[in-house]
């Protein structure tokens, strides 16, 4: 029985590891919080591809239930997916294209995936079907959006004004304040003379 466990264990970890879903490199990745509907999202990775196009990628976790249940629906009556496949939804990933100047984007792909980084269903967006035409939108009317949020790191325009230097640190003293750290009261017994 332990070898059987121990050897599912070994497959699952290489499993994991080989799903490009996670191959993200770390040091990109920004944590962007919360958006209206309780959402968390982050950046996986941005930049430009190999002819030049910024673009980036980010991900959506369902932290909302009301939220994924709404997309389990879809993915129900949408595209077909059985209620075992749809329900096991876990995270979406969106690539994301921008214009040069960074005032435009349009979506180049929406992947649903499970919590194994399992592929539920996917759509890519390109200009050689009708169907899945890629749509531009400007910036402009999404502003504070994660397509908006991401075009900043795509376009180069975060990374030059996180190089600048940082404030010097004020100088901070060892003792602690009375005001986070209670004082102890230190009752004396009197003397008698």
């Amino acid at each position: 029985m332990k070898k059987f466990a121990v050897c599912a264990l070994i497959i699952g970890l290489v499993a994991v590891m080989a799903v490009p879903s996670f191959a993200w490199d770390a040091a990109k990745q920004k944590a962007l919080g919360q958006d209206k509907n309780k959402m968390t999202w982050y950046i996986l990775d941005y930049g430009k591809d190999a002819n030049g196009v910024p673009f980036a990628v980010s991900r959506k976790y369902y932290t909302n239930a009301t939220m994924k249940n709404d997309t389990i629906e879809l993915l129900m009556s949408k595209f077909g997916l059985s209620p075992e496949k749809a329900g096991s939804l876990y995270f979406t990933e969106y690539g994301y294209e921008y214009t040069p100047d960074g005032k435009q984007f349009a979506q180049t792909y929406v992947r649903h995936y499970d919590m194994l980084g399992n592929e539920i269903h996917g759509t890519v967006y390109d200009d050689s079907s009708e169907s899945a035409k890629k749509d531009w939108i400007a910036l402009s009317a999404v502003a504070g959006s994660t397509p908006a949020k991401a075009a900043q790191y795509a376009v180069g325009k975060v990374a030059a004004t996180e190089q600048k230097a940082a404030p010097a640190k004020k100088a901070t003293t060892t003792k602690k304040s009375s005001s986070t750290v209670p004082a102890k009261r230190v009752v004396r017994a009197k003397k008698s003379s």
